[in-house]
């Protein structure tokens, strides 16, 4: 049986601390400078510190046609006399906007905010919506066409609805310079088809352990059709582009499989600059959850 909570997202703040070894407080990195454990200076909780402010809310859906929820991770020391670049980050299947925060003292929201707070990533807000947008059911109900397609209608969420809605509320600045977007599993897929749509939107871009589908394909569920055809999974050069592009998935995936390392090596065949590496010994989860964020996150807005 499928677990679930692992294909959301939401089953990594347990095992957040997942390190090489135990005692370790400096990232491990690999020949490109890329950490693949994140040490657990960024991934612990430590009582006492600010782990900013989270925010649950509700904004009317164009696409959908109804109020959907969505969860926002203001810095540590919000104010409104500041404007704040933006991050957004996207769920596995069957999850929800807090299926990637994590629980009160463990998860992406405590790694986010431990890097602010140490001065290695820049301060941000962090936006955890709800992906699946469907005017007929509330929420993913299975695996197949039909379903997979509320997803795809996400990058149309986006744009006309979610990013107006924080714009609206929140002290943020805007453009493609001041905005990025990561995924798991099919918030990867989403966070590639948003960039390849929409390229004029995001300037960094992250998926971790990408689900099937972005192009032809089929894994154990379904056939899935692909959003682009392999051709036309590239930048044109005379356009704008994102400035990072990055992908990593466990090399124990049992859900998603080779499909993230079918992406890498469809991008090295079509020219796409990006970065890839794979997290020993991770399954479905963590650590190759923490380890896209905590990577991710550093080379944000500077």
């Amino acid at each position: 049986m499928l677990d679930t909570a692992m294909m959301a997202g939401c089953a990594s703040s347990e095992n957040n601390e997942i390190d090489v070894k135990p005692a370790e407080t400096k990232p491990v990195l690999n020949d490109d400078g890329i950490a693949i454990y994140a040490p657990k200076s960024a991934t612990a909780y430590v009582e006492g510190n600010d782990y900013g402010t989270l925010e649950h809310s509700t904004y009317y859906s164009k696409v959908a046609e109804k109020e959907k929820g969505i969860n926002v991770l203001l810095p540590p020391g919000y104010t409104t006399e500041k404007k704040y670049p933006v991050l957004y980050v996207l769920h596995g299947i069957f999850g929800d906007e807090y299926s990637m925060v994590g629980n009160p003292k463990g998860g992406n929201s405590v790694t986010l905010t431990n890097l602010m707070n140490q001065g290695l990533a820049s301060e941000m807000v962090i936006v955890y919506p709800f992906m699946y947008t469907s005017k007929k059911q509330p929420q993913c109900s299975a695996i197949d066409e039909a379903n997979v397609a509320c997803y795809d209608n996400f990058i149309d969420e986006m744009t006309t609805s979610i990013m107006p809605y924080i714009a609206e509320k929140y002290s943020v600045l805007e453009g493609r310079d001041n905005t990025a977007i990561c995924g798991f599993s099919m918030g990867g897929r989403e966070t590639l088809a948003c960039v390849f749509y929409r390229p004029d939107l995001f300037r960094y871009a992250c998926a971790i352990a990408p689900a099937p589908g972005l192009v032809e394909g089929r894994d154990f569920a379904m056939y899935h059709k692909g959003q682009f055809a392999e051709a036309d999974v590239k930048f044109d050069e005379s356009k704008t582009y994102p400035e990072l592009l990055m992908i990593c998935a466990g090399d124990s995936d049992s859900v998603v499989g080779v499909f993230p390392l079918t992406y890498h090596n469809l991008f090295v065949k079509n020219e796409v600059k990006h970065i890839w590496w794979s997290i020993p010994g991770s399954d479905h989860g963590d650590p190759a959850i923490t380890s896209g964020i905590y990577n991710f996150a550093q080379r944000l807005f500077k």
